[in-house]
C-alpha cells in the first residue's frame, strides 16, 4: 500500500527500504490487523500504461550488491510461468501467447545462456505447470490438461487428457499446484471483470479437486485474480498472489500475497482488505463482508503480483532462506507507476516475518510516462540455487546469481 501518514514515512526511513517510485511504498506485513487505508476516490483513477516494455539493447535490470544478473534465454513470444521438473534438472517455461511450453537446461559450465527446446505446442494460453506422479499438468485458459510423463528424461508419453473445463477468458491465467501430501490439485481462476458479481462461482476463486479432476469444490473465494499459487515447503500451507480491483484511486486497494484458508472468503467484489466495503458494488452482502479475511502481506496498489517462489536453494545468503521472491508485473491504473520489479518477502518458521523489499529493479525510467524496460512474470529457483525470472516485456528469462 502507499503512504498515507507520517507513521509510514518514519517506518520506511527507519528500515531503509527503497521506494519503487517517488511516494510509492512497497507494502507491509499485516499480522492479521486492519491496516490504515486511504478513502475511496481520494485520488482520481488514472490510466498510465507503458507505451512500450521492451528494453534497449544491452539493458540489464538492477540487483542488490553481491549479486549479478545475466540473460539466460531469449526469443520467446510471451515468457511467463517457470518451474523445475521432477528430475531436478530441466526447467519448464510457459510461453503463453505463443501457445507453447519450452524446456530450458542449464549450460554445462554454469555460465551463459541455457539450452532451449520446444516441449508442447498448440496450447491455448498455457500458464501454470505442475508435476504429480507420472503426469505433467498444464493450466490452459479454458481447461486443465495432463500428459503422461517420463519423470527422469522429461519426455511426454501421450496426448493431452482434459481433466477439467474452466471458464474461458476474462483474467485468463490458470495456475495449478499440488498440495503437500499430493492428494489434491489446486486451480486458480480470476474474475471476468473489475467488480461485477460473477455468475460462475469458479471465478475469483481457488478450486480443489482430486488429481484426476474429480470431486472438485471451491477451496477459497473472494480472490479477484489469484494469479500465483504455491505451497509453503515448511508448513504445507497454500499461498496466493492476488491482483485486486481498479478504479478506486492511485493507492487503493493494495494488491496482496497471503496464505489461503479452506473455506476462506477474501472480500471481492463486496469489500477489500478485510471489511472495507466497495461503494460501487450493488447489491451488497454484509454477511459475507463480516467474514472477509485480512491478507498476510500488502504489496501496494495496482502492482499486479504474478508468480512467486519460495527460496529453497543454497546459493544465496542466509537471509533469503525460506523467503519468497515475487514478480510484480506493474501498474496501469496509477498516475505514478508502481511494481515492474521482483520483491523479496522474508519468512521465519514458515510465515511472513518482514515487509517486502525490492530485489530486481530498474525497469521504470520515468514513473509518470513513456516506456518501461520490462515486466516480470515468472520466477523459480534453478537447480544450482540461482534465481530465474521471466519477463514478457523484454521477452527473455534472466538469471540472478550470487557473486
Amino acid at each position: 500500500m502507499d503512504a498515507t501518514g507520517s507513521r509510514w514515512g518514519v517506518r520506511i526511513a527507519a528500515l531503509g527500504i527503497l521506494c519503487a517510485a517517488p511516494g510509492v511504498l512497497l507494502g507491509q506485513v499485516t499480522h492479521g490487523k486492519k491496516p490504515q487505508l486511504p478513502a475511496p476516490f481520494a485520488t482520481k483513477s488514472a490510466g498510465n500504461p507503458p507505451e512500450e516494455s521492451k528494453p534497449p539493447k544491452g539493458f540489464l535490470p538492477t540487483v542488490p550488491a553481491g549479486f549479478k544478473i545475466d540473460i539466460f534465454a531469449t526469443d520467446f513470444n510471451e515468457p511467463r510461468w517457470l518451474t523445475v521438473g521432477p528430475n531436478g534438472k530441466d526447467i519448464f517455461l510457459a510461453d503463453t501467447h505463443g501457445g507453447k511450453i519450452y524446456i530450458l537446461r542449464m549450460p554445462a559450465n554454469g555460465n551463459g545462456q541455457g539450452q532451449k527446446e520446444e516441449f508442447l505446442t498448440g496450447l491455448d494460453e498455457p500458464f501454470g505447470i505442475a508435476f504429480h506422479e507420472d503426469y505433467m499438468y498444464v493450466g490452459d485458459t479454458d481447461a486443465v490438461l495432463r500428459y503422461k510423463f517420463d519423470r527422469v528424461n522429461s519426455k511426454k508419453l501421450g496426448d493431452a487428457e482434459k481433466i477439467m473445463d474452466l471458464p474461458r477468458r476474462g483474467h485468463s491465467t490458470r495456475a495449478v499446484a499440488f498440495g503437500a501430501d499430493g492428494k489434491h490439485l489446486f486451480v486458480s481462476v480470476g474474475s471476468q471483470s473489475n467488480i461485477d458479481i460473477e455468475s460462475d462461482t469458479r471465478r475469483a476463486a481457488i478450486t480443489i479437486c482430486d488429481p484426476d479432476g474429480k470431486n472438485a469444490r471451491l477451496y477459497a473465494t473472494g480472490l479477484r485474480n489469484p494469479v500465483g499459487i504455491a505451497i509453503e515447503p515448511e508448513t504445507g500451507v497454500l499461498y496466493t498472489s492476488v491482483n485486486e480491483r481498479d478504479g478506486l484511486g492511485d493507492d487503493l486497494p493494495p494488491d496482496y500475497f497471503t496464505s489461503v484458508k479452506d473455506g476462506g472468503f477474501y472480500g471481492w467484489p463486496y469489500s477489500y482488505i478485510g471489511k472495507n466495503v466497495d461503494p460501487r458494488v450493488n447489491p451488497q452482502k454484509p454477511e459475507l463482508v463480516a467474514k472477509a479475511i485480512i491478507p498476510d502481506v500488502l504489496l501496494g496498489a495496482h502492482r499486479a503480483p504474478l508468480q512467486f517462489a519460495f527460496y529453497t536453494g543454497k546459493q544465496f545468503p542466509a537471509k533469503y532462506a525460506g523467503g519468497v521472491f515475487l514478480c510484480e508485473h506493474g501498474s496501469w491504473n496509477r498516475s505514478q507507476r508502481a511494481g515492474y520489479q521482483v520483491v523479496f518477502i522474508p519468512f521465519k518458521n514458515g510465515v511472513p516475518s518482514g515487509d517486502p523489499e525490492p530485489f530486481m529493479t530498474g525497469l521504470v525510467p520515468d514513473p509518470t510516462k513513456g516506456n518501461v524496460n520490462g515486466r516480470p512474470v515468472g520466477v523459480t529457483v534453478a537447480p544450482d540455487g540461482s534465481l530465474l525470472v521471466s519477463d514478457d516485456g523484454a521477452q527473455v528469462v534472466y538469471r540472478i546469481s550470487a557473486k
